[in-house]
């Protein structure tokens, strides 16, 4: 295992474009990060970065207090599982995992030994025989991670390793990467811009956008406090709800209903007086209803959307569009108007020009 330090990494190519700012992280040994963020936000260029398969412009990085920067893949101890399994197709399950310890000369006995116990970790046992076409997609990807963890190495790196599989591959192969996390207890890095797979992977989210980092934390702390609009948007789905609005005499519109954003400014009511403010909320932070302390609303059904656990409540307040999680038993009619309730608690309020969280 290893522990590393980015410290004001960037990368700016030849053409000028910059891709990554700035970015800052200490990750600890045996630590899970993930990188999340839609495409081109600088994450995979990044991780290529921590590989040594893309130079670094400026800043320093270190793997066990020692600058790497100009280090080789080699040096560095690294393995690193690709979007595409980057399998050798006329080579066996076994030949595959076993290649990189037969680069090393290591003994044919060991390399057995090692690959039966890497095969049994992830359920390969029965297809070591077989060639990478008669796999499915999610063990083609198992002979893949198997074949970054046979190694000895002090981080793993993972670039969108599930994004060519199925959904319910997704789901499955989400689940052996975290057991396999908690077996070999290594440090792993890994990208993504499918939130939920941040979410139920990670020790610690850096949510990137447009080269910088956004916040970086726990998947609680990303989804109960995020710093701005972006990030509160990003994690969560369905995504939080935002209603834009100046404030007059303290409230904001929501359709035909005025809501009270002062009570939720506080002292801070009076600097926001003829501002735009942009105010959160959850889709399943509500409660149909009126309840006491909460904003209440009322709004037009204007689809649902049954998903077996919970539905899907698409409403309209004049302009104003968002989306409720109720209980599919409590499903309203297509068309109907509703009354819900939002706690207090519950909302976030977010400046209009810079979209930064007030607190």
């Amino acid at each position: 295992m290893a522990y590393l330090t980015l410290s004001k990494i960037n990368k700016i190519y030849p053409n000028g474009y910059h891709a990554v700012h700035n970015f800052d992280l200490e990750i600890e040994k045996g630590e899970f990060i993930v990188f999340v963020g839609p495409s081109g936000c600088g994450k995979s260029t990044t991780l290529r970065m921590i590989a040594g398969l893309e130079d670094i412009s400026n800043g320093d990085f270190l793997i066990n207090g020692q600058r790497a920067n100009e280090w080789g893949p080699r040096e560095r101890q690294i393995a690193m599982v690709f979007q595409s399994y980057a399998l050798y197709p006329q080579m066996t399950v076994f030949d595959n995992i076993a290649f990189g310890l037969t680069l090393q000369g290591v003994d044919e006995e060991v390399i057995e030994e090692k690959v039966k116990k890497t095969a049994a970790i992830l359920g390969l046992t029965d297809y070591l025989d077989r060639l990478p076409r008669a796999l499915s997609g999610g063990q083609r990807q198992r002979v893949a991670i198997g074949r970054a963890i046979i190694r000895k190495v002090g981080v793993f790196l993972m670039d969108e390793p599930l994004s060519n599989l199925d959904a319910k591959q997704r789901v499955t192969m989400r689940s052996e990467i975290a057991q396999i996390h908690r077996q070999t207890g290594a440090t792993t890095i890994y990208v993504t811009h499918d939130q939920t797979e941040a979410m139920t992977l990670a020790d610690r989210i850096v949510v990137m956008k447009d080269g910088y980092v956004q916040q970086i934390g726990t998947p609680k702390e990303l989804y109960y406090d995020p710093v701005n609009v972006f990030v509160a948007g990003f994690i969560g789905e369905p995504p939080m709800n935002f209603i834009r609005g100046t404030v007059k005499g303290g409230k904001i519109a929501f359709g035909k209903n005025q809501l009270d954003v002062a009570r939720k400014l506080g002292g801070k009511a009076k600097q926001y007086e003829g501002k735009e403010i942009v105010f959160g909320f959850r889709p399943e932070a509500i409660e149909l209803g009126e309840k006491s302390d909460a904003y209440v609303v009322k709004a037009a059904v204007e689809l649902t959307e049954m998903l077996g656990d919970n539905t899907n409540v698409y409403i309209t307040a004049e302009e104003d569009k968002a989306i409720l999680k109720v209980d599919p038993h409590d499903t309203p009619e297509t068309d109907s108007t509703i009354t819900f309730s939002i706690p207090y608690g519950d909302v976030y309020l977010f400046e209009g020009d810079t979209e930064n969280v007030i607190k």
